[in-house]
Order: structure tokens, then sequence, then C-alpha cells
């Protein structure tokens, strides 16, 4: 049976759909069947707020640092499930929570989201991927055309409005391609994360 809450390091992840409008090349759940500490990340059926709900209370949340949205699927496909547990989260345990996010969540609900996610998170982290769109599509092979531009326009409004946005990307760029994504950072007046790069549990 698939987690809904998993521990990876000092944080505590919400795993909480496995639905993706992006098939990336690099994506860890082609590999493994779970990371951290879950056996398994894939889910038998979407899980339901009630279920949610029900794995946090089980949760003992002594001295972990954040909780973080992220799993086998994209946060804000789930955006509903994600806003009522952030919310319970936060009445709960008082910890930062944070969103790690493909950014198309605009799209995907046809409608501008941030608003609703700066009401009851304190970060998001959004994938940036590459520094131009082609290559950005060969890579992350979204759901939507114009996919990049959409991605880049909800990190900007994120940063208007979520006290910490970032863009991410992992650390095997050309030393070029990250200046050049630290570029796309700045223009945007977000922060950029260069992660390292880990290809196992």
């Amino acid at each position: 049976m698939a987690k809904i809450l998993y521990v990876y390091y000092d944080q505590v992840y919400g795993n909480i759909t496995n639905k993706c409008d992006c098939n990336c090349t690099f994506c860890i759940r082609q590999q493994f069947d779970g990371v951290g500490d879950a056996d398994t990340l894939w889910h038998e059926k979407e899980p339901a707020l009630d279920e949610i709900i029900a794995a946090i209370d089980a949760f003992d949340f002594s001295g972990y640092k954040e909780f973080v949205f992220c799993g086998y699927g994209e946060p804000t496909c789930a955006l509903d499930h994600l806003l009522a547990s952030a919310k319970y989260i936060k009445e709960k345990t008082g910890l930062p929570i944070r969103v790690n996010s493909n950014g198309l969540g605009n799209l995907y609900h046809k409608r501008d989201i941030v608003p609703d996610l700066a009401k009851v998170i304190d970060s998001i982290s959004i994938s940036l991927n590459a520094s131009n769109e082609e290559e950005y599509n060969r890579v992350t092979r979204p759901s939507f055309e114009h996919a990049y531009p959409a991605m880049l326009d909800f990190a900007e409004e994120c940063g208007k409005l979520i006290p910490h946005t970032q863009l991410s990307i992992v650390d095997i760029l050309p030393e070029e391609e990250i200046a050049a994504c630290q570029k796309i950072a700045d223009s945007r007046g977000v922060h950029l994360k260069v992660r390292k790069w880990e290809h196992s549990k």
C-alpha cells in the first residue's frame, strides 16, 4: 500500500496524487517504486481527503523541520486536497509548508491558482529544467502547448505572493546553462536553487 506521508532526510513529504501533466525523462518514479522510507509511492487509487487527513493525524511530526507536498505526482493536480490538507497541517503542527511543483497549475486548472496557494503555503519550488523552451519540452514533455512561458509566468506570480519562491535546476547542467537559468530567475524576481542531482533512493 502506498504511503501518503513519507520521510526523506529531516522532512515529511505528502504524496497526495499520482497524477502528473508532465512526463519528464529524468523522473525518479520511472526508476524506483518509492523514495525515502516509502517502499512504494504508487497509489492503487487516488487518496481521498479524509485518507490524507487520517495519515496526518497518525503521524508523529516531532523533530521534523518542514512539510513538503511532493510525491509521485504533481501536487497541484490535486489542488483541493492540497489546499485543505495544507491548512490542516499548518493548524495542527505549525510547520512551514513547501510545494514542489512543475509550475503548470494555472494551465491545468485554467485559472490563476497562486492566490489560493499563497493562503496556505510558505514556499514553492518550481522545476525550471532548462534555459530555453526547446530543451524544456525535450526533457519535461509537458501535456500542454506553451508550457514553458506559462511556467515562468506562474513562478513570477508566485514570487509576488508566496514568501519564498524559487526556480530549481540540477547541478549536472553545464555552467553556461546554469548561468542562463540564473538570468531567467533574476528576470522573474525569484531565487534560483541549484540542487544536487540524486538518481537513486
